[in-house]
């Protein structure tokens, strides 16, 4: 069968294959230690796997609401409200499958072929994608580890044109862990007002932040910013709700209005069960966040001493999410463990994980070429083990 141009353009994700192929090396008794997808490794909370057993118990297994039902369109509202102070009603939300699924809704309202979307590099894999599915034009803008792998103002400026439709900003940021200060994300959202460019803020790592920075959630960053933001955000990185497949934008009403008549039908709702779940979240105790939170500090402070212990490589230190992102371009060109030579950041991957059962994703994944992922969103003593082999790996170029 003849498949669409749009299809056969799509590139597989680089952190899921990067999880199959040290899935497969693990099926074949090969103890790998793996740092490659964004999840936390925490059950979700009790209360919350409680919740879903008396949602099925009383009976919500059916059709809901395409934009998911009132009583979580109105926790959401709650929550910002609550949280950062800005007002939504709950014909601004619409619930999704995911926060995936929430920016491809975005995506699909506002953009069409010939349109352009600034993407700061780096970025996650998905964006381009999803923006290339509409017809759309990625205009991605490198940042760099000086600045904090950070959008200036002057660069969102700098890349505008008569085409601009979308900007998409992810704060946290993953693959970097960049949380931007507040005067940085002020200054875009003073270019967006002026040029209205409306902005899709990814939002998804808000509650995972660390000290010495401070989230602020883009709608509020201007007085007239709201009305050109669509904030995306969900239940999967705060909750540990991954599985779950929760996520919402909030938006302006004709754009939310949009998306609810595209998820009609694209999927009819979201799981029933999965809203109820993350309605408890929402409205449940918080402690789970602190706790989980608590973890994340140890490991990345675990995380950053130890790479800072080996020579060549450099990192912005993450200010949210549970990345490292660092470069090990130093080691391009030069024998490795087993005398291996890479070249680039993909062929470092591939080498590091035949050679010392070490998965992490590559930076070209994410347009950020000599760069590597690593998630410690895992135990210290996997990570222990994952870095004294990647040590091991780089120590006869060292």
């Amino acid at each position: 069968m003849h498949l669409s141009e749009a299809v056969r353009s799509l590139k597989p994700s680089a952190t899921i294959a990067a999880a199959t192929k040290a899935k497969e090396l693990k099926q074949q008794g090969v103890k790998v230690y793996e740092f490659t997808l964004g999840e936390p490794d925490f059950n979700t909370p009790q209360h919350i796997r409680d919740a879903a057993l008396e949602a099925m118990n009383a009976g919500h297994t059916h059709y809901t609401p395409s934009a998911g039902i009132l009583q979580l369109r109105q926790a959401i509202c709650d929550t910002y409200e609550r949280d950062y102070g800005v007002s939504y009603k709950p014909n601004q939300v619409v619930v999704s499958n995911g926060a995936k699924h929430s920016i491809h809704n975005v995506l699909s309202a506002l953009c069409g072929p010939g349109d352009e979307v600034i993407i700061p590099t780096p970025y996650w894999v998905s964006y381009s994608a999803l923006v290339e599915l509409t017809g759309a034009v990625p205009v991605l803008v490198e940042t760099t580890e000086e600045s904090g792998f950070c959008l200036s103002p002057e660069q969102f400026e700098a890349a505008i044109t008569d085409k601009t439709r979308l900007l998409m900003l992810n704060n946290p940021c993953n693959p970097t862990g960049a949380a931007y200060p507040v005067s940085t994300l002020e200054g875009l959202a003073r270019v967006a007002v002026k040029h209205r460019i409306p902005v899709l803020s990814d939002e998804i790592y808000e509650k995972l932040i660390y000290d010495g920075s401070e989230f602020r959630c883009f709608a509020t960053l201007h007085p007239e910013v709201k009305d050109l933001t669509i904030v995306v955000s969900g239940v999967s990185k705060a909750y540990a709700m991954t599985g779950w497949r929760i996520g919402w934008t909030l938006a302006p009403v004709d754009v939310t209005k949009a998306m609810d008549n595209l998820q009609s039908q694209q999927t009819s709702n979201p799981c029933s069960i999965s809203q109820y779940a993350a309605l408890a979240a929402l409205n449940g105790p918080q402690e789970c966040i602190d706790e989980m939170l608590a973890k994340f500090v140890e490991r990345r402070s675990y995380v950053l001493g130890r790479l800072r212990e080996i020579p060549h490589i450099t990192f912005a230190e993450p200010g949210g999410a549970f990345y490292a992102f660092f470069n090990v371009s130093h080691y391009f060109g030069k024998p490795l463990q087993g005398g291996v030579v890479v070249n680039d950041a993909t062929e470092f991957c591939t080498a590091l994980l035949e050679q010392g059962n070490v998965a992490l994703v590559t930076g070209d994944a994410f347009g950020a070429p000599g760069y590597v992922r690593l998630s410690f969103a895992t135990n210290i003593e996997t990570l222990a083990a994952g870095i004294d082999r990647l040590a091991e790996f780089l120590n006869p170029a060292t």
